[in-house]
């Protein structure tokens, strides 16, 4: 009889393997609802857009956002959160940003300023 290595032998024992590109359990958790069906209450809800408008962002009240740039607008979607005036993003290619609302109506964000419109 082949003796399989112990570290292989405890894998099976618990069925804790996990195969590449494989998510871990903490990853798979269903009882936390998914992003879009969180709603959080702040005052930013609404569209921001660069001077002349070419990159706009609508941040919508599901904490999703789309992202516009010039004529493609649907350049860039996925999450966001706000906490005070602070604001994070994470796009559904994993790409992340933040940014801060200096005021109601102003958004510093990746070197850019955007206004509310």
């Amino acid at each position: 009889m082949k003796m399989l290595p112990i570290f292989a032998t405890a894998a099976l024992a618990t069925s804790a393997v996990l195969l590449p590109g494989q998510k871990g359990l903490a990853q798979m958790n269903p009882s936390q609802p998914a992003a879009s069906q969180i709603t959080q209450e702040h005052p930013y809800v609404g569209m921001w857009m660069t001077e002349g408008g070419h990159i706009r962002h609508e941040l919508l009240p599901n904490n999703r956002y789309v992202e516009a740039r010039g004529t493609r607008e649907k350049a860039y979607q996925g999450r966001y959160k706000v906490t005070g005036s602070y604001i994070e993003y994470w796009d559904d290619t994993g790409f992340t940003a933040d940014g801060t609302f200096v005021d109601e109506n102003t958004l510093h964000h990746g070197g850019m300023i955007f206004r509310r419109r």
